[in-house]
């Protein structure tokens, strides 16, 4: 029970912070901090389908579960990696970005 709200906290801190990053991304006008921001919504949204996934397990626990959480949790940790690469890439450019566009 304990371990079902530790992972209902964190699918909605990490659902808050996706819909941050998303308006962040959509207020901004430069093109690479758009894709910046955009990489950190999407590791959010990965963090949302790992969390949601290890909440399933918990929650409803039979072999069809376990079936679909790991497709969860494989996609979401996909999306984190991925994202979590493209992140580290187009940071290195953001505060050039901004100095040139002053």
């Amino acid at each position: 029970m304990f371990l079902n709200g530790i992972f209902i906290l964190a699918i909605i801190v990490s659902f808050v912070w996706y819909f941050y990053f998303k308006t962040k991304q959509f207020r901004t006008s430069l093109p690479i901090r758009k894709k910046w921001f955009s990489a950190k919504a999407s590791i959010c949204l990965g963090a949302l389908l790992l969390f949601f996934g290890l909440n399933f397990i918990i929650v409803f626990p039979s072999s069809v579960t376990y079936v679909i959480s790991a497709l969860f949790i494989l996609i979401g940790g996909y999306f984190m990696y991925y994202n979590y690469k493209v992140f580290k890439h187009y940071g290195q450019f953001v505060q050039e970005e901004v100095e040139l566009n002053k």
